[in-house]
């Protein structure tokens, strides 16, 4: 159910403006993050899909190919540091950005989210233009 929702809002953001049809996925299983993040994406012209959980994610990573990813760190089952490692040992995703969102901002998490993989890590909360910021920095990789 979670994903024809998410399926469904994915197709009726193409009808606005797209930011050189750059589509992101928004993984966070607090669904205030998730719709915060994809009212700040989607209103900046990009195309959002968003998942609940790390397994969702994986599902969603294969259906929909991203440009660029954000995942939070602490979900149950599969956390973001597995859902990343399991996108970067992927070859067809390797060079995907992987975003780390997360409240928990000490160096040893910074350092663990880099051994995954992941490209860089943004605390939460973040503002709209630390989430753009963002998106700009990794999306030409």
């Amino acid at each position: 159910m979670a994903e024809e929702h998410a399926a469904d809002n994915s197709g009726a953001m193409n009808d606005g403006a797209t930011n050189s049809g750059l589509r992101i996925l928004v993984v966070d299983d607090s669904a205030t993050i998730r719709r915060s993040a994809e009212s700040m994406l989607v209103s900046a012209g990009y195309d959002v899909v968003t998942a609940e959980n790390g397994f969702e994610a994986l599902s969603k990573v294969a259906r929909h190919n991203p440009d660029l990813i954000f995942v939070d760190i602490m979900m149950p089952r599969l956390d973001g540091y597995q859902t990343c490692a399991i996108i970067k040992n992927n070859a067809q995703y390797r060079s995907t950005p992987v975003i780390m969102l997360t409240s928990k901002d000490g160096l040893f998490d910074q350092a663990r989210g880099r051994v995954v993989g992941s490209d860089l890590y943004l605390t939460k909360p973040f503002t709209k233009e630390e989430l753009l910021a963002a998106v700009q920095q990794h999306a030409a990789t």
